[in-house]
């Protein structure tokens, strides 16, 4: 099985057959894929197109061009995920320190104020206000100089380092703010206060020319709640970010091969968000990128829960409000102009946790979309609903473990 490390691989074997025409080893499975293929077939889609794999533990339950590359659209975040958790691990948080190149007298930074930024994906309108305040507790309300961005600087999901410093310089003074902003901070803790730090320079890219001083450390929220949000948001501008602070497209791709015991051939990737139909995963590949996730992460007390949508849970917004999944289902989804993909896991009584990938071809996607549904909840039926005590609630169930704008994860290191 993909996923798994070599020496526990029963399929080492006979992986090198073509599973799309071997037998499948659950005949009833196998008949609901087949029929759910001539549906698509009656559309007039083409067979070879559509990749479909299932499987339950180590045992293949049914398969369809399941070895063979396809488009897979954001099913490609799963690679990013599972790079980023072995790049960094599961509480790793990104830190962006603040400096100034100048003495701060009465009130007033007399020079710049310099962000470092690391690649904080998730960097939004509550963080710059908690760093505002930051600041105000520092005693700065006055910046005479620029606001210095460096590194990897994304607010708000905008990748324009300009953009986003303007952002920022708005966030700091709440004379500055606009309703958007004034939204976000309504709904932070009461005793939250309104940042007033006005910088009247203008936003600069690179290093400052004098050396810094080190007034606060920013951190991130920890990298699952990031993973989490990019997921159930599909958020590309995060995933782009994840990718290019690991190194790369080719880095990344290398990380998620390796942890996933991959075949090179099955994981094609051109970037970290899945945006394009070069990006391409075979049926087996995703569902090994999740099986693999789940090991990463298992030590750490989380399931898949933390890191995707779980169906009947999530609200509206996300990337399932409109879908029909059986309740629990932990799945990802991918959508482009001719691309509907699915996959996840599916809890059922009869074969546990079963591992799916579903990827359809087609321009059709809603469609796409509800006959994915309809296929789960057939096997759903097929196997049974998963018991209380097969799938316990906490496995699927996230709670929030921290929060955006949270105080505490803004550390003043400056004396004075």
């Amino acid at each position: 099985m993909a996923g798994v490390p070599p020496s526990l691989d029963p399929w080492q074997i006979a992986a090198q057959v073509d599973w799309s025409i071997t037998p499948s080893t659950d005949a009833a499975a196998e008949a609901v894929i087949q029929h759910y293929l001539q549906n698509l077939v009656s559309q007039g889609l083409e067979p070879s197109s559509q990749g479909i794999w299932l499987q339950s533990g180590s045992t293949l339950l049914a398969s369809h061009q399941g070895m063979t590359a396809m488009p897979a659209a954001s099913l490609t975040k799963i690679a990013t995920s599972l790079a980023a958790l072995q790049t960094w691990g599961a509480d790793h948080q990104f830190e962006t320190p603040v400096s100034a190149t100048g003495l701060i007298q009465n009130g007033e930074l007399q020079g710049d104020l310099v962000v470092q930024a690391s690649g904080d994906p998730m960097f939004v309108w509550e963080d710059a206000i908690a760093l505002g305040n930051a600041l105000n507790q520092i005693g700065i309300t006055r910046v005479t100089g620029d606001l210095i961005i460096t590194g990897r600087f994304m607010m708000n999901f905008d990748a324009d380092p300009v953009q986003s410093g303007n952002a920022l310089k708005m966030a700091l003074d709440a004379d500055q703010w606009d309703a958007a902003i004034a939204e976000e901070f309504a709904a932070l803790p009461t005793e939250t206060r309104r940042p007033k730090v006005a910088i009247a320079g203008a936003i600069r890219l690179g290093a400052p020319a004098a050396s810094p001083t080190v007034l606060m450390r920013h951190r991130s929220l920890p990298l699952t709640d990031l993973l989490r949000y990019m997921n159930v948001q599909s958020d590309n501008e995060m995933s782009q970010l994840l990718t290019e602070t690991m190194g790369g497209t080719q880095t990344m791709m290398q990380i998620a091969t390796e942890a996933a015991n991959l075949d090179p051939s099955e994981i094609q990737l051109v970037n970290g968000s899945g945006l394009g139909v070069d990006n391409r995963l075979s049926a087996r590949a995703a569902c090994a990128l999740v099986a693999a996730l789940d090991r990463v992460i298992h030590p750490h007390n989380l399931s898949l829960g933390d890191l995707f949508p779980v169906a009947g849970l999530e609200g509206v917004g996300t990337t399932l409000e409109d879908r029909s999944l059986p309740a629990q289902s932990v799945v990802k989804t991918g959508t482009l102009n001719e691309v509907s993909a699915l996959a996840g896991v599916l809890p059922t009584r009869d074969r546990g946790l079963v591992q799916f990938a579903i990827l359809n071809r087609g321009t059709e996607i809603s469609s796409l979309r509800k006959q994915q549904d309809v296929l789960l909840q057939t096997l759903q039926q097929q196997w049974g609903k998963a018991t209380a005590d097969q799938v316990q609630p906490s496995k699927w169930v996230t709670a929030r473990r921290a929060t955006l704008g949270a105080a505490v994860r803004s550390e003043i290191v400056y004396g004075g």
